[in-house]
């Protein structure tokens, strides 16, 4: 296959683009040029944002594609774009979007893609929202594939999730240190953690697969577990015991930004397997060790 991947030199892009070189597709990745591109993949330089860039860059690539991965839509004008620039020169293109697209008072456990309460704010789950608008309402001359992730993790992230240790640098260090950990509510709230090379796989097996054409899938992984059991993997994995130290909610109610993370996420995949998609099957021990030893790789 021919692939696009706007955004391929990120944590997940890149993961994506490695795999996709690895199966034998060719691939041309769209970046700014800051960072280096995965082996084997073809470099574009543009804004994503510029229309006239992108233009120009595509000038260098094939005029059509088997499928463009989209990593990096966060918006309804980005997702606009993408179909000026694509729509009758792909096959398909595939959305990254997020659980946080859900209004977290209506969110079910496990959450399935029949649930339609939204957000409707200006935060970063209604943008990622519109965007799925605009591809939903172009999906006759651009077929599109939607995913929904919750928090991603594997080599390549920080460790730690909302709100008080997010993608925290220095999380080894601090629990090591057995310095505490600050949990809303207590730690009692539910995540379903996808490791990377699981998703990027489930995405690249969704191109040119017809079942998976103009639909949106929720997807996790391997385990779902509350914020505390995650936090006590890890001090597990590192052979110190973890110090929790519990947060009111109320702490956070001038903080809309973490609404969607203060609820249950875990996610319903029958719709996934009734697709023919591989099942992200990864644990989390698994994958929090291959994150830590590459954490540590850094240091």
């Amino acid at each position: 296959m021919n692939i696009l991947i706007l955004g391929g030199s990120g944590t997940l892009s890149g993961r994506i683009a490695h795999l996709a070189v690895e199966m034998g597709h060719q691939v041309w990745a769209v970046t700014r040029g800051i960072r280096p591109l995965p082996a084997g993949v073809h470099p574009l330089q543009a804004d994503r944002n510029s229309e006239e860039e992108m233009r120009a860059a595509l000038k260098n690539a094939p005029a059509c594609w088997d499928g463009v991965i989209d990593s990096i839509c966060f918006s309804a004008d980005q997702a606009r774009l993408d179909q000026r620039l694509f729509s009758g020169k792909a096959k398909q293109l595939v959305m990254v979007s997020t659980d946080s697209v859900y209004h977290p008072d209506f969110k079910q456990v496990p959450q399935d893609e029949s649930n339609e309460h939204y957000l409707t704010d200006d935060g970063y789950g209604a943008n990622k929202r519109r965007a799925e608008e605009i591809f939903i309402a172009g999906g006759d001359a651009l077929p599109y594939t939607i995913f929904r992730p919750g928090h991603i993790y594997g080599p390549g992230f920080q460790l730690g999730c909302y709100p008080d240790h997010t993608r925290q640098k220095d999380l080894l260090s601090h629990m090591r240190s057995e310095q505490p950990i600050v949990l809303a509510g207590g730690g009692e709230f539910i995540i379903h953690p996808i490791f990377v090379d699981d998703l990027a796989r489930c995405i690249l097996a969704a191109l040119g697969n017809e079942n998976a054409m103009n639909q949106i899938f929720c997807i996790g992984g391997g385990d779902y577990m509350t914020n505390r059991a995650y936090f006590a993997a890890i001090g597990e994995l590192i052979g110190h015991p973890v110090h929790f130290q519990a947060r009111p909610l109320s702490d956070y109610a001038d903080r809309p930004e973490y609404s969607g993370h203060l609820c249950q996420r875990c996610y319903k995949m029958d719709k996934l397997m009734q697709a023919g998609l591989p099942l992200p099957m990864t644990t989390l021990k698994e994958g929090l060790s291959a994150q830590i030893a590459w954490l540590d790789a850094q240091e």
